[in-house]
């Protein structure tokens, strides 16, 4: 039972986070980690991004809707296959990304915690 209690102080903690983060940054966290998964791996298709990221197909396809919303991703057609997409940073998804990525809001301590793998 201390363990579920342990995951329900996590979760609280990580919705405390995401809502600093969307204050500040106008982003859910899926949102930013699309972002910083583009960064690190341009030109994803929806499948490796919703596996990078851990979500079903069907949040992946919300989440690269609402970022492509706000400018942030573009798709690019499939050079051999038209069919598939593919999808790249902005300029002003790059410049957002580096900007978050120089400075993430406060943490909660216990997500300080967990992040930091201290027990």
């Amino acid at each position: 039972m201390e363990t579920l209690c342990r995951i329900r102080d996590i979760y609280r903690a990580i919705a405390e986070f995401e809502a600093k983060f969307i204050q500040e940054y106008d982003l859910s966290l899926n949102e930013g980690m699309l972002l910083c998964t583009l960064l690190n791996t341009p030109k994803l298709t929806s499948t490796e991004i919703a596996e990078a990221l851990g979500l079903s197909s069907s949040n992946t396809s919300k989440v690269i809707r609402s970022v492509e919303d706000k400018k942030l991703i573009t798709r690019l057609v499939g050079k051999e296959d038209k069919r598939q997409m593919r999808f790249s940073l902005t300029t002003e998804g790059k410049n957002r990304i580096t900007a978050i990525k120089g400075s993430i809001p406060e943490m909660p301590a216990l997500l300080q915690q967990v992040v930091a793998g201290v027990e």
